[in-house]
């Protein structure tokens, strides 16, 4: 099996202090290098964004609208963050373009609402939607278990599009239909099935303040009382809805979290299509980046938006009540200097936006010495490029049984071209995308974990554990000869190794942790955060919540600039109003000490 690695590092830290060295010199006004920050009434503000990841390349989008000149700092000397596509090196050939890595395969769930918004604002050829339109509906879902258990292929999409009415969703008629859907697709034991429903049943009509002050301090775990259960309601709605779909362990994530965003928005709303943008599993139609990172690049430079890819924000300085400017440094390395703006939106991943916080400005707001105890982990993808064809589902397959917790997808039945006539060297007719979310645990063939294991042992654990799940009779599993190669995010470095690292990783959600994160607006007047870290409604590590985040950001920067500005608008995930009386008694019920009324233990 051939891997495809990551280009020489002496290479990259040349290119990346060319383009910072060359970024800087540019700059001008009230962004220049150490420069003065503009007055009042000279022009445009200035709004330095650190990070261009989704909740960057948002916050610039907003800010950009709104007639601010904005420059964007990138570590990557490309900008998307962990949604951008990377090309393979040394895989283009005959004129086609390179195969295209990633970090982990993108899907954009039917109740996301503000990055929707976003991506019909960003033009694309003759779309009339823009890069919205390049969107499209994944239509199965896959559940493998190991041999030789048959896995269960479902229908994954919106099963009505009539308006629900009261009567669907009295409690006794909800529970009705939440048993008897997951008897369906589930086929677990009755009375199993049956608490499940009354534990959802519960949560959907627990108050807000209940939710914040109970539910969220409780583990989804033990929520669902999974300890108690079978192994199969625990591999599927213990492990199943947590590990393998957000990569937080279901023995410590949040109930709210879980509950209102996996289980309530995810697969109630989106099925029952109520308040979603669409269908509730949706790909694009081609790699991330020129489906939609590049197009959006350039519509932010058509408005002016600068980008400084190839540079490290080293130190968020303070000093006087507000940040005076921001360190930064040619990402390969290379001498610091400092950029200043009239505003600064730190959009920076959680891990490393905290460690550009000194002192002084952690005092300035105690919220950001909160942001310690906000929690990461490992969860990023591996790509198989096959010589012909796999067909596991019309969607996302997930290997339930797998110790790694793997998630996969075909993905050029979704891409609107012949994939090996435009990448690689003609060979390759498919992309299997793996994502790995478990990697502190022994695989099947080495007995060792992810992270014990070295780049090569890794692509032959998830291949062998994906066939293990995935390969029946008719599947038309791949044989290992079809293996052309492989890609692993270069961003993971050291397995095998004494110190394994990942400087790409994933916010979890422990029980209690809602608490420690941090709002948009901090209690310095020119500076602002975004990321999916930040408190939002969505409250899951999502691009829809590092979009809304960004979105707060940008409201917050215009009430403090005093901008007469349209304030961004902020789609909420969608309440069913019917639900809203069963709400109001439990919040009476929750400040008499009382528990739901559905809560039966």
């Amino acid at each position: 099996m051939g891997s495809a690695e990551s280009p020489r590092k002496g290479t990259r830290r040349q290119r990346t202090r060319r383009q910072f060295l060359t970024g800087t010199a540019v700059l001008g006004g009230s962004l220049a290098v150490g420069g003065p920050v503009a007055a009042a009434g000279a022009g445009p503000r200035g709004v330095a964004v650190l990070g261009g990841g989704v909740s960057g390349l948002s916050a610039a989008h907003e800010l950009a609208e709104r007639g601010y000149r904005v420059t964007v700092y990138e570590y990557h000397d490309a900008l998307g963050g962990k949604a951008r596509s990377m090309d393979v090196p040394g895989s283009a050939a005959g004129g086609r373009r390179a195969l295209p890595g990633e970090h982990g395969f993108r899907f954009f769930p039917g109740f996301y609402r503000n990055l929707p918004d976003t991506l019909r604002r960003i033009p694309y050829g003759a779309n009339p939607g823009g890069v919205h339109d390049n969107l499209r509906d994944a239509t199965q879902a896959l559940l493998a278990f190991d041999a030789p258990r048959p896995g269960l292929l479902l229908p994954f999409r919106t099963l009505t599009t009539r308006p629900l009415d009261l009567g669907d969703l009295a409690p006794d008629a909800l529970r009705r239909t939440l048993a008897g859907a997951l008897d369906e697709v589930l086929h677990l034991p009755a009375d199993e099935l049956a608490y499940f429903a009354d534990r959802l049943l519960v949560h959907l009509t627990s108050c807000d303040i209940r939710r914040e002050e109970q539910w969220e301090r409780v583990p989804w775990w033990e929520f669902i009382r999974a300890g108690r259960m079978s192994h199969d309601y625990r591999r599927l709605l213990g492990v199943g809805l947590t590990r393998d779909l957000v990569a937080t362990r279901a023995e410590q994530a949040s109930t709210r979290t879980v509950a209102r965003t996996v289980v309530e928005a995810f697969l109630l709303d989106g099925l029952l299509g109520r308040g979603v943008d669409g269908q509730p599993d949706r790909v694009l139609n081609g790699p991330t980046s020129e489906a939609w990172i590049d197009p959006w690049a350039a519509h932010l430079a058509s408005l002016g938006v600068e980008f400084r890819t190839g540079t490290e924000v080293r130190e968020v300085l303070y000093g006087g009540g507000r940040v005076t400017g921001v360190l930064v440094a040619p990402a390969g390395g290379g001498p610091t200097r400092t950029v200043r703006a009239d505003y600064y939106l730190s959009a920076l991943p959680v891990e490393h936006a905290r460690a550009t916080w000194g002192p002084g400005l952690r005092a300035a707001d105690p919220q950001l010495a909160h942001c310690d105890a906000i929690g990461t982990d490992w969860m990023t993808g591996i790509q198989f490029y096959l010589r012909r064809p796999v067909r596991l589902a019309h969607g996302h397959a997930v290997a339930l049984d797998s110790p790694w917790s793997l998630t996969a997808v075909g993905q050029a039945q979704f891409w609107d071209r012949d994939f090996a006539a435009a990448y690689g060297d003609g060979t390759v007719r498919d992309c299997l995308s793996v994502c790995v979310s478990e990697w502190d645990r022994p695989g099947i063939l080495y007995g060792r974990t992810a992270k014990e294991c070295t780049r090569e042992e890794v692509a032959r654990e998830v291949w062998a554990q994906c066939r293990r799940a995935f390969e029946r009779p008719g599947a038309g599993w791949p044989a290992d000869a079809d293996v052309r190669g492989w890609f692993l995010d270069p961003a993971v470095t050291g397995l095998g190794g004494p110190a394994p690292a990942n400087r790409e990783q994933l916010l979890v959600h422990p029980a209690g942790t809602l608490h420690h994160r941090p709002s948009a607006a901090t209690a310095v007047g020119n500076f602002f955060l975004a990321g999916d870290y930040v408190r939002t409604d969505v409250d899951l590590a999502t691009m829809e919540g590092a979009n809304e985040s960004a979105r707060r950001a940008v409201n917050a920067l215009l009430d403090a600039d005093g901008s007469g500005a349209e304030r961004c608008r902020v789609h909420l995930l969608f309440r069913p109003p019917e639900l809203e009386p069963l709400k109001l008694v439990d919040e009476a019920r929750y400040r008499l000490g009382l528990p739901n009324t559905f809560d039966l233990g």
